[in-house]
Protein backbone atom coordinates (compact mmCIF):
# COMPACT_ATOMS: atom_id res chain seq x y z
CA UNK A 1 0.00 0.00 0.00
CA UNK A 2 2.61 2.25 0.91
CA UNK A 3 4.74 1.72 -2.31
CA UNK A 4 1.56 2.23 -4.70
CA UNK A 5 0.91 5.64 -2.44
CA UNK A 6 5.09 6.16 -3.22
CA UNK A 7 4.30 5.77 -6.39
CA UNK A 8 1.56 8.05 -6.56
CA UNK A 9 3.14 10.68 -4.98
CA UNK A 10 5.78 10.56 -7.41
CA UNK A 11 3.36 10.61 -10.37
CA UNK A 12 2.23 13.50 -8.94
CA UNK A 13 5.53 15.28 -8.41
CA UNK A 14 6.51 14.54 -11.85
CA UNK A 15 2.96 16.42 -13.12
CA UNK A 16 3.53 19.30 -10.62
CA UNK A 17 7.37 19.60 -12.60
CA UNK A 18 5.98 19.19 -16.08
CA UNK A 19 3.37 22.25 -15.41
CA UNK A 20 6.14 23.97 -13.76
CA UNK A 21 8.21 23.27 -17.14
CA UNK A 22 5.71 23.83 -19.80
CA UNK A 23 2.43 26.16 -19.70
CA UNK A 24 -1.28 24.43 -20.35
CA UNK A 25 -0.57 26.66 -23.95
CA UNK A 26 1.72 24.73 -24.70
CA UNK A 27 0.71 21.42 -23.69
CA UNK A 28 -2.44 21.57 -25.85
CA UNK A 29 -0.73 23.50 -29.31
CA UNK A 30 1.86 20.08 -28.60
CA UNK A 31 -1.40 17.91 -28.53
CA UNK A 32 -2.41 19.57 -31.61
CA UNK A 33 0.60 18.78 -33.15
CA UNK A 34 0.56 14.87 -32.26
CA UNK A 35 -3.21 14.83 -33.74
CA UNK A 36 -1.85 17.18 -36.85
CA UNK A 37 0.82 14.41 -37.76
CA UNK A 38 -1.02 11.55 -36.99
CA UNK A 39 -3.74 12.53 -39.38
CA UNK A 40 -1.24 13.44 -42.21
CA UNK A 41 0.29 10.38 -41.09
CA UNK A 42 -3.07 8.02 -41.87
CA UNK A 43 -3.90 10.21 -45.01
CA UNK A 44 -0.80 10.02 -46.83
CA UNK A 45 1.71 7.00 -46.83
CA UNK A 46 4.64 9.69 -47.50
CA UNK A 47 4.14 11.39 -44.44
CA UNK A 48 6.56 8.97 -42.35
CA UNK A 49 9.15 8.47 -45.25
CA UNK A 50 12.59 9.74 -43.83
CA UNK A 51 12.82 12.49 -46.74
CA UNK A 52 9.68 14.11 -45.56
CA UNK A 53 10.34 13.88 -41.84
CA UNK A 54 14.16 15.51 -42.77
CA UNK A 55 12.31 18.28 -44.37
CA UNK A 56 10.04 18.97 -42.17
CA UNK A 57 12.99 19.32 -39.22
CA UNK A 58 14.97 21.44 -41.56
CA UNK A 59 12.05 23.84 -42.19
CA UNK A 60 11.30 24.34 -38.89
CA UNK A 61 14.62 25.05 -38.03
CA UNK A 62 14.42 27.60 -40.53
CA UNK A 63 11.12 29.33 -40.03
CA UNK A 64 12.20 28.83 -36.12
CA UNK A 65 14.84 31.60 -36.54
CA UNK A 66 12.79 33.70 -38.27
CA UNK A 67 9.70 33.00 -35.14
CA UNK A 68 12.69 33.31 -32.23
CA UNK A 69 13.63 37.13 -33.85
CA UNK A 70 10.49 38.40 -34.08
CA UNK A 71 8.87 36.51 -30.78
CA UNK A 72 11.59 39.06 -28.64
CA UNK A 73 9.46 42.05 -30.77
CA UNK A 74 5.77 40.57 -29.98
CA UNK A 75 7.45 40.21 -26.24
CA UNK A 76 7.36 43.85 -26.09
CA UNK A 77 4.07 44.68 -27.11
CA UNK A 78 5.22 45.53 -30.93
CA UNK A 79 5.94 43.94 -34.15
CA UNK A 80 7.57 43.27 -36.87
CA UNK A 81 6.00 42.93 -40.60
CA UNK A 82 9.23 43.53 -42.68
CA UNK A 83 11.24 40.00 -41.55
CA UNK A 84 10.01 38.54 -45.33
CA UNK A 85 11.44 41.47 -46.85
CA UNK A 86 14.46 41.35 -44.86
CA UNK A 87 14.91 37.76 -46.03
CA UNK A 88 14.64 38.56 -49.54
CA UNK A 89 17.09 41.60 -48.84
CA UNK A 90 19.73 39.13 -47.21
CA UNK A 91 18.88 36.40 -49.97
CA UNK A 92 19.54 38.29 -53.10
CA UNK A 93 21.65 40.62 -52.02
CA UNK A 94 25.04 37.48 -50.50
CA UNK A 95 24.98 36.07 -53.58
CA UNK A 96 24.62 39.11 -55.88
CA UNK A 97 28.08 40.64 -53.63
CA UNK A 98 29.92 37.18 -53.82
CA UNK A 99 29.17 36.13 -57.41
CA UNK A 100 28.65 39.48 -59.57
CA UNK A 101 31.41 41.62 -57.49
CA UNK A 102 33.65 39.19 -56.38
CA UNK A 103 33.49 39.95 -52.57
CA UNK A 104 34.83 37.48 -50.09
CA UNK A 105 32.62 35.28 -48.07
CA UNK A 106 33.92 36.77 -44.67
CA UNK A 107 32.85 40.03 -46.05
CA UNK A 108 29.63 39.26 -47.77
CA UNK A 109 28.38 37.07 -44.62
CA UNK A 110 29.62 39.80 -42.27
CA UNK A 111 27.98 42.61 -44.35
CA UNK A 112 24.35 41.42 -44.60
CA UNK A 113 23.94 40.32 -40.69
CA UNK A 114 25.28 43.91 -39.82
CA UNK A 115 23.00 45.05 -42.25
CA UNK A 116 20.06 43.34 -40.42
CA UNK A 117 21.17 44.59 -37.12
CA UNK A 118 21.14 47.75 -38.72
CA UNK A 119 17.75 47.96 -40.00
CA UNK A 120 16.80 47.00 -36.62
CA UNK A 121 18.54 49.45 -34.98
CA UNK A 122 16.81 52.43 -37.65
CA UNK A 123 12.97 50.28 -36.19
CA UNK A 124 13.90 50.78 -33.06
CA UNK A 125 15.41 53.98 -33.40
CA UNK A 126 12.03 55.02 -35.29
CA UNK A 127 9.83 53.61 -32.33
CA UNK A 128 11.66 54.67 -29.33
CA UNK A 129 12.78 58.08 -30.09
CA UNK A 130 9.95 59.31 -32.87
CA UNK A 131 7.14 57.14 -31.23
CA UNK A 132 6.22 55.98 -34.67
CA UNK A 133 4.00 52.81 -34.04
CA UNK A 134 5.94 49.61 -35.14
CA UNK A 135 2.83 48.55 -37.35
CA UNK A 136 3.59 51.51 -39.66
CA UNK A 137 7.93 51.05 -39.68
CA UNK A 138 7.93 47.97 -40.10
CA UNK A 139 4.86 47.63 -43.02
CA UNK A 140 7.15 50.79 -44.75
CA UNK A 141 10.42 48.38 -44.13
CA UNK A 142 8.30 45.52 -45.86
CA UNK A 143 8.05 47.66 -48.58
CA UNK A 144 10.90 49.59 -48.81
CA UNK A 145 13.85 46.64 -48.50
CA UNK A 146 11.78 44.30 -51.46
CA UNK A 147 11.90 47.56 -53.34
CA UNK A 148 15.94 47.52 -52.95
CA UNK A 149 16.69 44.42 -53.66
CA UNK A 150 14.81 44.63 -56.61
CA UNK A 151 16.50 47.53 -58.08
CA UNK A 152 20.21 46.49 -56.96
CA UNK A 153 19.43 43.12 -59.30
CA UNK A 154 17.42 44.34 -62.04
CA UNK A 155 14.79 42.16 -60.48
CA UNK A 156 16.76 39.14 -61.40
CA UNK A 157 17.14 36.02 -59.75
CA UNK A 158 20.19 35.25 -57.98
CA UNK A 159 22.24 32.19 -56.92
CA UNK A 160 25.46 30.57 -56.39
CA UNK A 161 25.62 28.42 -58.73
CA UNK A 162 27.91 25.43 -58.57
CA UNK A 163 30.72 27.30 -56.47
CA UNK A 164 30.33 28.09 -52.71
CA UNK A 165 29.72 24.75 -51.75
CA UNK A 166 31.61 24.97 -48.33
CA UNK A 167 29.49 28.16 -47.28
CA UNK A 168 25.95 26.42 -48.62
CA UNK A 169 26.87 23.31 -46.46
CA UNK A 170 25.62 25.99 -43.32
CA UNK A 171 22.17 25.07 -45.30
CA UNK A 172 22.65 21.77 -46.74
CA UNK A 173 24.70 19.26 -44.99
CA UNK A 174 23.00 16.45 -43.53
CA UNK A 175 24.56 14.21 -40.27
CA UNK A 176 23.92 10.86 -40.16
CA UNK A 177 22.29 9.92 -36.49
CA UNK A 178 20.60 6.52 -37.54
CA UNK A 179 23.77 5.11 -39.77
CA UNK A 180 24.04 4.75 -43.43
CA UNK A 181 20.46 5.12 -45.07
CA UNK A 182 18.63 6.57 -41.66
CA UNK A 183 17.57 9.78 -40.57
CA UNK A 184 19.78 12.25 -40.97
CA UNK A 185 20.13 15.68 -38.67
CA UNK A 186 19.94 18.79 -41.16
CA UNK A 187 22.81 21.55 -40.17
CA UNK A 188 20.11 23.63 -40.25
CA UNK A 189 18.62 22.17 -36.88
CA UNK A 190 21.44 22.64 -35.15
CA UNK A 191 21.91 26.27 -36.04
CA UNK A 192 18.80 26.91 -34.81
CA UNK A 193 19.07 25.05 -31.36
CA UNK A 194 22.02 26.79 -30.89
CA UNK A 195 20.43 30.39 -31.38
CA UNK A 196 16.85 28.42 -29.34
CA UNK A 197 19.31 27.54 -26.43
CA UNK A 198 20.62 31.21 -26.49
CA UNK A 199 17.11 32.82 -26.64
CA UNK A 200 15.98 30.65 -23.78
CA UNK A 201 18.70 31.63 -21.36
CA UNK A 202 18.32 35.22 -22.21
CA UNK A 203 15.07 35.63 -22.12
CA UNK A 204 14.75 33.14 -18.53
CA UNK A 205 17.96 34.08 -17.20
CA UNK A 206 19.19 36.97 -17.74
CA UNK A 207 17.97 40.89 -16.11
CA UNK A 208 17.41 41.76 -19.13
CA UNK A 209 15.22 38.66 -20.32
CA UNK A 210 13.46 39.45 -17.39
CA UNK A 211 13.27 43.98 -18.41
CA UNK A 212 11.48 42.41 -21.79
CA UNK A 213 8.98 40.25 -20.41
CA UNK A 214 8.17 43.26 -17.52
CA UNK A 215 8.17 45.61 -20.81
CA UNK A 216 5.25 43.91 -22.53
CA UNK A 217 3.42 43.97 -19.25
CA UNK A 218 3.47 47.16 -18.46
CA UNK A 219 5.55 50.00 -20.20
CA UNK A 220 4.98 52.76 -17.83
CA UNK A 221 5.52 50.62 -14.38
CA UNK A 222 8.53 48.90 -15.91
CA UNK A 223 9.44 52.72 -16.51
CA UNK A 224 8.73 53.78 -13.43
CA UNK A 225 10.80 50.94 -11.54
CA UNK A 226 14.27 52.22 -13.49
CA UNK A 227 13.91 49.75 -16.72
CA UNK A 228 15.21 51.94 -19.63
CA UNK A 229 12.38 50.73 -21.91
CA UNK A 230 13.71 52.12 -25.18
CA UNK A 231 17.19 50.36 -24.95
CA UNK A 232 15.02 47.32 -24.70
CA UNK A 233 12.90 47.83 -27.28
CA UNK A 234 15.59 48.88 -29.34
CA UNK A 235 17.29 45.50 -28.71
CA UNK A 236 14.45 43.42 -29.11
CA UNK A 237 14.28 45.32 -33.13
CA UNK A 238 17.80 44.45 -33.49
CA UNK A 239 17.60 40.80 -32.64
CA UNK A 240 14.82 40.65 -34.99
CA UNK A 241 16.04 41.94 -37.52
CA UNK A 242 19.61 40.33 -37.09
CA UNK A 243 17.93 36.46 -36.84
CA UNK A 244 15.57 37.39 -40.49
CA UNK A 245 18.62 38.60 -42.08
CA UNK A 246 20.82 35.27 -40.97
CA UNK A 247 17.54 33.58 -41.87
CA UNK A 248 17.56 34.56 -44.87
CA UNK A 249 21.46 33.68 -45.58
CA UNK A 250 20.05 30.50 -44.92
CA UNK A 251 17.36 30.08 -47.25
CA UNK A 252 19.46 31.11 -50.07
CA UNK A 253 22.29 28.99 -48.70
CA UNK A 254 19.91 26.10 -49.17
CA UNK A 255 17.99 26.37 -52.35
CA UNK A 256 20.87 28.01 -54.10
CA UNK A 257 18.45 30.91 -55.74
CA UNK A 258 16.68 33.62 -55.25
CA UNK A 259 13.97 35.64 -56.70
CA UNK A 260 13.76 39.77 -55.78
CA UNK A 261 10.16 39.76 -56.55
CA UNK A 262 8.79 36.75 -54.67
CA UNK A 263 11.47 35.56 -52.31
CA UNK A 264 10.65 35.38 -48.43
CA UNK A 265 7.22 36.39 -49.72
CA UNK A 266 4.87 36.26 -46.56
CA UNK A 267 7.40 34.74 -44.36
CA UNK A 268 6.59 37.43 -41.60
CA UNK A 269 3.11 35.48 -41.84
CA UNK A 270 4.93 32.16 -40.70
CA UNK A 271 6.46 34.03 -37.81
CA UNK A 272 4.27 35.61 -36.36
CA UNK A 273 1.94 32.71 -36.76
CA UNK A 274 4.59 30.54 -34.88
CA UNK A 275 5.01 32.67 -32.21
CA UNK A 276 1.10 33.58 -31.32
CA UNK A 277 0.19 29.41 -31.25
CA UNK A 278 3.63 29.19 -29.16
CA UNK A 279 2.43 30.92 -26.72
CA UNK A 280 3.34 34.89 -27.24
CA UNK A 281 0.79 37.34 -26.65
CA UNK A 282 0.12 40.02 -29.19
CA UNK A 283 -0.44 42.40 -26.31
CA UNK A 284 3.36 41.45 -25.25
CA UNK A 285 4.91 40.21 -21.75
CA UNK A 286 4.05 36.42 -22.74
CA UNK A 287 6.61 33.86 -24.48
CA UNK A 288 8.24 30.92 -24.13
CA UNK A 289 10.72 29.54 -26.53
CA UNK A 290 10.15 26.20 -26.43
CA UNK A 291 6.59 27.10 -27.50
CA UNK A 292 7.80 28.51 -30.64
CA UNK A 293 9.83 25.83 -31.51
CA UNK A 294 6.57 23.48 -31.48
CA UNK A 295 4.59 26.68 -33.04
CA UNK A 296 6.93 26.65 -35.91
CA UNK A 297 7.14 22.77 -36.47
CA UNK A 298 2.72 22.98 -36.47
CA UNK A 299 2.96 25.23 -39.21
CA UNK A 300 5.43 23.11 -41.17
CA UNK A 301 3.39 20.02 -40.73
CA UNK A 302 0.48 22.17 -41.21
CA UNK A 303 1.71 23.08 -45.04
CA UNK A 304 3.25 19.72 -45.50
CA UNK A 305 -0.55 18.03 -44.54
CA UNK A 306 -1.96 20.24 -47.54
CA UNK A 307 0.55 19.05 -49.82
CA UNK A 308 -0.23 15.56 -49.08
CA UNK A 309 -3.12 14.83 -47.97
CA UNK A 310 -5.18 17.54 -49.45
CA UNK A 311 -3.37 19.16 -52.48
CA UNK A 312 -6.54 20.50 -53.96
CA UNK A 313 -6.30 23.22 -51.17
CA UNK A 314 -3.08 24.57 -51.82
CA UNK A 315 -4.41 28.10 -52.89
CA UNK A 316 -5.45 28.15 -49.65
CA UNK A 317 -2.76 27.75 -48.12
CA UNK A 318 -2.93 31.91 -46.65
CA UNK A 319 -6.38 31.61 -45.60
CA UNK A 320 -5.07 28.66 -43.24
CA UNK A 321 -2.24 30.71 -41.95
CA UNK A 322 -4.58 33.51 -41.54
CA UNK A 323 -7.11 31.29 -39.30
CA UNK A 324 -3.83 30.24 -37.20
CA UNK A 325 -3.50 33.70 -36.05
CA UNK A 326 -7.00 34.29 -35.43
CA UNK A 327 -7.70 31.65 -33.34
CA UNK A 328 -4.36 32.30 -31.74
CA UNK A 329 -5.50 35.57 -30.90
CA UNK A 330 -9.07 34.86 -29.76
CA UNK A 331 -7.51 31.75 -27.44
CA UNK A 332 -5.31 34.48 -25.75
CA UNK A 333 -8.21 37.19 -25.41
CA UNK A 334 -10.42 34.42 -23.91
CA UNK A 335 -7.67 32.94 -21.55
CA UNK A 336 -6.97 36.55 -20.39
CA UNK A 337 -10.07 37.42 -19.61
CA UNK A 338 -10.66 34.46 -17.54
CA UNK A 339 -7.70 35.33 -15.54
CA UNK A 340 -9.08 38.10 -14.63
CA UNK A 341 -12.83 36.64 -13.72
CA UNK A 342 -11.24 33.79 -11.37
CA UNK A 343 -9.54 36.54 -8.45
CA UNK A 344 -13.20 38.69 -8.34
CA UNK A 345 -14.64 35.46 -8.18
Amino acid sequence: MSGQATTGNRAEAGWRVLRGLVSPKILGIIGLLAVVCLYTALASDNFLKVGNLENIVHRTALFGILSIGVAFVIITGGIDLSIGSVVCLVGVLLPWLLVQHGWSVPAGVGFVLSLGAGIGLVHGLLVTKLGLQPFVVTLCGLLIYRGVARGLTQDQSQGFGTAYKGLRSLATNRFPIFGEGGFELPATTLIFLVIAVLAAVFLNRTVWGRYLLALGRNEQAARYSGIDTGRMKLLAYVISSTLAALGGMLFVLDINAAQPSDFGNFYELYAIAAAVLGGCSLRGGEGSILGLLVGSALMVVLNNMINLAHPQYQNVEFAIIGGVILAGVIADELVRRAARRRPAA
